[in-house]
């Protein structure tokens, strides 16, 4: 932790300048209240602990300008017995505990590991609701196919090192969710999993994001706040589309991760963290690196182990249990010997070409269920784009598990532009026009979405 101390006895000082680092702290001595002002002006601070009779400015002081510029940071205040009452009253305020002088050396480790320990638990409060909301559904791997059996192998095998992962696969296969069941397969369980999707961020805050800032480091830096490193701290830090993160930032992330060293916006001071960080993407990152867009020494420290994840077309006979699975996340009643789909819904699921992978699925159902009363869901159930494939016979007879037919020989196979602008067109239906969210389901940016609607309406 970053301890604050400020008394304006000499001798205390010199015991907390060598005590406090010899403990585990990170500590900025202070000889009185107002150089205590000025540290916090500078640097956030976990804990700070003042004397309240200190000339000038006084410990009360001091606290009331940590409440207003700095409300997470605890505050301990160090009293004589003349002054008593006025700590108690502190204390019924808000203030985190007391300590009378003369204090011991051991008393004044024991509030600040109270403190330590009530932080962590705060950190792991809110990683736990930011997680809970972020959740869609169980966080487990839906399926028993081979190539997600290989995934699950793989995770069990990387879970307990400390390497950095890097997730590769397209959009909607559920990176997050293979993120999610190598923390919880790690010794970093019980300590927060923080994610953070590099490509929804502006790019003028996602350093203050990942790293924090100070109070008034730039416009809006009403007060200082933790970055999620910090708030990440002795646990994993997932970084989803790494391929969007600004090039500026990069070295900063590549320091971050050799030297485990972080320093807040508008801070001179650096402070250790402990995190484990897996990384996500689905852009080739090697190319990236060839155009000059990505770090070659990044990607090789955030690809110490790579992990593919299948696309769904390439697991089809896990369509059934995912359907499943998301019936009965949606409808939780359904009793268990339920059928939740017809023959013919499966079989013209297993023959789509799903773009969208498994989320596309998602959706897929959920749409469904909008229109269905009773189960099992029928094909009129299904989105419109699928009615042309309930009428053709070519899916008659097949087994849900078996991927779609080779075409004939005669027949002329779709040109690469056919099929992207057929992609494009049954993602924008799905989407209901929305085209952003479109263009990262597809994982192409909104630009080269717009050029591909102008190519095609002038090949009208």
């Amino acid at each position: 932790m970053r301890i604050l101390f400020a008394d304006d006895e000499t001798s205390i000082q010199e015991l907390m300048r060598i005590e406090l680092p010899r403990l585990g702290y990170e500590a900025t001595v202070c000889p009185d209240g107002r150089t205590a002002l000025a540290a916090l002006e500078r640097t956030a601070y976990d804990c700070v602990v003042v004397d309240l009779d200190m000339p000038g400015v006084g410990g009360l002081e001091v606290i009331a300008r940590v409440r207003e510029t700095s409300p997470d940071t605890e505050t301990v205040i160090i009293t004589g017995k003349s002054s008593l009452e006025s700590a108690v009253t502190a204390v019924r305020q808000g203030v985190f505990d007391y300590l009378t002088k003369p204090c011991k050396l051991a008393e004044i480790q024991a509030v600040l590991e109270r403190v330590r320990k009530k932080r962590e638990l705060t950190a792991r409060l809110r990683a736990l609701e930011s997680r809970v909301r972020r959740a869609e559904g169980s966080g487990r791997m839906v399926g028993d196919s081979v190539a997600l059996n290989q995934v699950r192998r793989l995770v069990d095998r990387v879970a307990g090192s400390e390497s950095n992962v890097l997730i590769r696969g397209e959009t909607g296969t559920g990176k997050e969710l293979v993120a999610r069941a190598i923390h919880e397969a790690s010794p970093r369980a019980n300590r927060p999993l923080v994610a953070v999707n590099c490509g929804s961020l502006p790019e003028h805050l996602v350093e203050s994001e990942l790293f924090g800032h100070r109070k008034g480091a730039f416009t809006g830096a009403d007060e200082h706040r933790a970055g999620l490193f910090e708030v990440a701290d002795g646990g994993t830090l997932f970084l989803d589309e790494i391929g969007e993160l600004p090039k500026p930032l990069q070295p900063r992330l590549l320091r971050a991760l050799e030297s485990g060293e972080i320093r807040r916006v508008g801070e001179n001071q650096s402070h250790t963290v402990d995190v484990r960080v897996v990384c996500a993407t689905h852009r080739s990152l090697e190319e990236m690196a060839a155009a000059g867009d990505f770090r070659d020494d990044l990607l090789f420290r955030i690809n110490t182990f790579e992990i593919m994840l299948p696309p769904l077309r390439e697991r089809r006979e896990d369509i059934p249990e995912l359907v499943q699975h998301f019936v009965r996340h949606a409808r939780p009643q359904t009793p268990a010997a339920a059928t939740v789909a017809s023959d013919e819904v499966l079989a013209i699921l297993a023959a789509h070409h799903w773009p969208g992978n498994v989320r596309e699925l998602a959706n897929v159902v959920e749409h469904a269920l909008v229109l269905c009363d009773d189960l099992p869901l029928q094909v009129d159930h299904l989105p419109a784009r699928f009615g042309a494939v309930a009428a053709a016979p070519a899916t008659a007879g097949r087994s849900i598990n078996q991927p779609p037919a080779e075409p004939q020989p005669s027949a002329r196979p779709e040109s690469l532009r056919e099929l992207e602008m057929r992609a494009i067109l049954e993602g924008l239906e799905r989407n209901n026009g929305n085209k952003a969210r479109t263009a990262e389901e597809l994982g192409i940016s909104l630009k080269t979405l717009y050029n591909k609607l102008h190519q095609l309406q002038e090949a009208k």
